[in-house]
């Protein structure tokens, strides 16, 4: 018999935990696969730790994973695909947005069209401040401008993969993973599953601005190489206005139509606009070497403390 898992992160999520366990058991019930639920518990402050082992307690469909600190959100699913034994996974968030209720649709979807990939594009996100909409908005669509790989627009985590796709997921090496850019990445049958995403049941987004700009800028140097060629660029754009600046001060004082002399706001200009460039060039060096550094040591990319079920 074919088997599914179901694989949800958890970071202080115990406001909603027990009600996205229900959610979610009750609509595995009806299925006529096998399947289970993996909850990674990344960290938790609260009491997210004691409500899931005694959920795992009285089910024995549910495996949990303990990670022994907070090491984010990607390297717990990471965690999750990694102890994953189906057939499929589908990856979702524990607060509720994403619906168990539409996990019979998204099987049948990838029975019909016999696929390895099944991601969910949000149709709406009223729910979401007008800021977090259009900054998602946007970054989406400038990641597709700059990297090499096209990313569905409007999407998350939330999403079925098969088990060619978590076969080949054991091989990435990465330890910053930007899973869903990753996915994208391999390639295979991707297909688009269309639904409206909910509010939070409870509790607070594990996304504020800081987590979000790390994981975007994540997502950008790790796919793309345009940064660098930006750089390249600006540098030598900053070349060719030296000398037309050069060109220009010794043909005035051949001529006299410059006095070098009484240049000192233009000669301020232009060494803030060299030491800007420098400095941005310096910077996004930095970052590449950055990830050089945290690649070459080699750490794991999350410690497990417990294992509950397995």
């Amino acid at each position: 018999m074919s088997k599914l898992s179901v694989i949800i992160p958890c970071y202080n999520e115990e406001d909603v935990i027990v009600e996205s366990y229900k959610h979610t058991k009750s609509v595995l019930d009806t299925l006529s696969c096998d399947s289970e639920i993996i909850y990674v518990n990344d960290g938790s402050t609260d009491r997210t730790y004691d409500l899931l082992d005694e959920i795992a307690a009285t089910d024995r469909h549910v495996k949990v994973l303990h990670f022994s600190r907070n090491f984010g959100h990607q390297p717990a699913v990471s965690a999750g695909i990694h102890h994953c034994d189906a057939d499929w996974a589908i990856i979702m968030d524990a607060d509720l947005q994403d619906p168990p209720e539409l996990i019979p649709e998204i099987l049948a979807f990838r029975e019909q069209e016999q696929a390895n990939v099944v991601y969910c594009v949000r149709t709406s996100r009223d729910q979401e401040s007008f800021f977090k909409r259009g900054s998602a908005k946007s970054f989406y669509r400038f990641m597709n401008y700059m990297s090499e790989v096209k990313f569905p627009l409007d999407t998350g985590d939330f999403r079925l993969i098969d088990r060619k796709i978590m076969d080949q997921f054991y091989r990435l090496r990465e330890h910053s993973k930007y899973i869903r850019g990753l996915v994208s990445w391999m390639g295979f049958k991707q297909v688009p599953f269309y639904y409206e995403r909910k509010a939070r049941f409870a509790g607070e987004t594990k996304y504020p601005l800081t987590k979000m700009l790390k994981f975007a800028s994540t997502a950008l140097f790790y796919f793309s190489k345009k940064p660098l060629l930006v750089a390249t660029g600006l540098g030598f754009v900053a070349v060719i206005i030296g000398i037309i600046l050069a060109v220009w001060v010794a043909l005035g004082k051949i001529y006299g139509f410059s006095n070098a002399e009484t240049g000192w706001t233009s000669i301020i200009t232009v060494v803030v606009f060299f030491g800007g460039v420098q400095l941005l060039t310096i910077g996004v060096l930095g970052q590449y070497v950055g990830i050089l550094f945290d690649e070459i040591k080699g750490r794991p990319e999350y410690i497990i403390d417990k294992k509950t079920g397995f």
